[in-house]
């Protein structure tokens, strides 16, 4: 059974850290793509990063370069977002997908597996 769970979202103050986990049950990292995309209220969902061991690509949206970090633990079976200094405007809720292979040109969603989602909140 092919499955994504998503944890680690909260409430959290400008500037501070959150790092998002993604159970993926089911899957073998080396054969799919991960992605993290956020949908906050009132906007379209945005593709945020993207991980393919197959490719060796990472791949970010520009307003997280150089604050979010993804990786994965083959042992462990998941997918972690690092967030760091984060903005008010980065409060959304995150979701974990999976794809075959590799990520899209422009972090589009086109991804078959989606998490359930979890909610991250910046706000003082």
């Amino acid at each position: 059974q092919y499955q994504l769970v998503e944890s680690g979202g909260g409430l959290v103050q400008p500037g501070g850290s959150l790092r998002l986990s993604c159970a993926a049950s089911g899957f073998t990292l080396d054969y799919y793509a991960f992605g993290w995309f956020r949908q906050a209220p009132g906007k379209e969902r945005e593709g945020v990063s993207c991980i393919s061991i197959w490719d060796g690509v990472q791949d970010y949206v520009d307003s997280v370069k150089g604050r979010f970090t993804i990786s994965s633990d083959n042992a462990k079976n998941t997918v972690y977002l690092q967030m760091n200094s984060l903005k008010p405007e980065d409060t959304a809720v995150y979701y974990c997908a999976a794809r075959w292979r590799s990520c899209l040109r422009g972090l589009t969603s086109d991804f078959g597996s989606w998490g359930q989602g979890t909610q991250v909140t910046v706000s003082s």
